[in-house]
């Protein structure tokens, strides 16, 4: 009866024995990052998180929820066949812009699928997963793992999550928080993080350049496009007094900052406050890309931005750096609407 259950499954491309073997796998790594509050293990058909058992004690609680995934990054880590990071992103994408709300994380899901099950390269995948799970503070309490037959290339898949957090009604960031004068921190990225792929990838591809070569970098090309996303889940505890904060994504400074502050005011931006990776630098002089397109597209190294009273900038960046983050106040907020760089 055990056999028949899959051979035909099998003769189609789908083996059961494969994912038993990734469940099996998961089950460690989903027990390591459990959390007060967590009910359930890997197996269920929904992961269950109580509020009242993890001792919040909130008085007007607000649920925060986000999706994203990884996009063409991904491609990188297939030709590099190094897969450890990724999953490290997926929950960056989600967590990072879950706290720009204010929230603490609580939970994570996520969704792997593939056109064949390889259990040690799904295991790397959510290692990853649960790493940042881990060092955001939320538990991973379920996914799915899906596996595609003829959908997906050959040692090809797709990942992706999804994020909840909560935080009191009152301490939502809120635009109107926002006043002309106040100081933008920039907290540096770790390199592109997940945005802008789609362009270096075409950069890389067109000009020749070898993801296996250094070209002046202290690691590979590829390592270096590899680096994951940084989570500010800690950076975001370790102070107060934020009024707003932005994840600098796809869409860079421009798009990312203006959601966050009122729609009569803009900000003004000193890029002399930060340096910039020194692969962002190596793809855009390489691709001749105009910097007021690359602006719009990379996070030029700032990869989270809070916005503080000006009184509170220097605190803000020492509470930062003692937390362990690279900060610097990088611009104000001003009268005029949009966003400036100088």
């Amino acid at each position: 009866m055990e056999d028949s259950r899959s051979k035909q499954y099998s003769a189609a491309g789908v083996n059961l024995d494969a994912a038993d073997e990734s469940v099996t796998r998961y089950k460690e790594l989903v027990r390591k990052t459990r959390i007060p509050g967590v009910l359930s293990d890997v197996g269920g058909f929904g992961g269950l998180f109580a509020l009242r058992d993890a001792g919040l004690e909130l008085r007007d609680p607000v649920m925060v929820s986000g999706t994203d995934g990884v996009g063409t990054k991904l491609k990188i880590a297939f030709e590099m066949d190094r897969h450890d990071t990724i999953g490290i992103d997926c929950v960056a994408m989600c967590v990072n812009d879950v706290i720009v709300t204010g929230a603490r994380p609580l939970f994570f899901l996520d969704y792997l699928a593939t056109g064949k099950l390889n259990p040690d390269q799904a295991a790397q995948i959510v290692q990853g997963v649960a790493t940042a799970c881990i060092e955001s503070g939320c538990a991973l309490i379920g996914g799915e793992t899906a596996e595609m037959p003829g959908f997906y290339s050959a040692g090809e898949y797709d990942v992706a999550g999804f994020c909840v957090g909560i935080v009191e009604r009152d301490a939502l960031l809120k635009p109107e928080n926002v006043q002309e004068g106040d100081v933008l921190i920039g907290l540096n990225s770790t390199g592109f993080h997940s945005n802008g792929y789609s362009l270096v990838r075409k950069i890389v591809a067109d000009h020749g350049l070898k993801l296996s070569k250094s070209y002046d970098l202290d690691t590979t090309l590829g390592d270096a496009l590899l680096a994951p996303t940084r989570l500010y889940t800690r950076a975001m505890q370790s102070v107060s007094d934020v009024k707003v904060a932005s994840h600098i994504t796809g869409g860079g400074f421009h798009e990312n900052i203006p959601r966050v502050i009122p729609a009569n005011l803009g900000v003004e931006i000193d890029s002399s406050k930060w340096q910039c990776p020194e692969v962002i630098r190596l793809i855009i002089e390489t691709g001749k890309v105009e910097l007021s397109e690359a602006y719009h597209v990379f996070n030029m190294g700032i990869g989270f931005v809070m916005v503080v009273a000006p009184e509170r900038g220097d605190q803000t960046v020492a509470a930062l750096k003692a937390a362990g983050f690279s900060a610097q106040e990088i611009g104000a907020v001003t009268r005029t609407p949009g966003v400036r760089i100088r």
